[in-house]
């Protein structure tokens, strides 16, 4: 169980803080939920307390555990799809496993497509979808500012360079 005013990780909206544990009434039987607030968006989710392990709610990664993410970065491999059916379903498939590494490789692959040849509309938006999540959880756990977690990213996305996140 956890606690008001920890820090957890929801799949599909990154970092946030559970502010508050209510009950509510549910089909006839009072159910206690977690009220989640994503530290990137600033949205708020009701989650019910006994379902958070089938949401994929997690604590946040370790400081070590990001920068070996950041450091793995440039050796990521993507896969080039060229169907964009099955690049967009298996990109949500990632996503929604909770999976930093994973999805750390959908932003990758989509920032290097983008690059190349740009995006459609909805690649576009699962891009930002996916960076949110990324970037909300690093700037939680590495202590620094939402804004100087994406220059970092995207630096290292783009060019490979990996430094300590604090100078870019």
């Amino acid at each position: 169980m956890y606690r008001v005013g920890q820090a957890v990780v929801h799949p599909m909206h990154g970092a946030g803080i559970i502010e508050n544990v209510i009950d509510e009434m549910s089909a006839g039987a009072a159910r206690a939920y977690y009220v989640f607030r994503s530290r990137g968006s600033g949205l708020m989710l009701k989650m019910p307390v006994d379902n958070c392990a089938a949401i994929g709610i997690r604590e946040p990664a370790t400081p070590e555990r990001v920068q070996s993410l950041v450091a793995g970065i440039p050796s990521l491999t993507v896969e080039e799809d060229r169907n964009w059916s099955r690049r967009y379903r298996e990109n949500m498939k990632r996503l929604k496993s909770g999976n930093l590494t994973e999805v750390a490789r959908v932003v990758k692959g989509l920032m290097h497509r983008d690059a190349r040849r740009g995006l459609s509309t909805g690649e576009r938006k699962m891009l930002r979808s996916a960076k949110q999540i990324l970037l909300s959880e690093i700037a939680l756990v590495q202590q620094m500012a939402y804004d100087a977690a994406e220059r970092w990213i995207d630096e290292v996305m783009m060019t490979g360079a990996v430094n300590d996140g604090k100078t870019v």
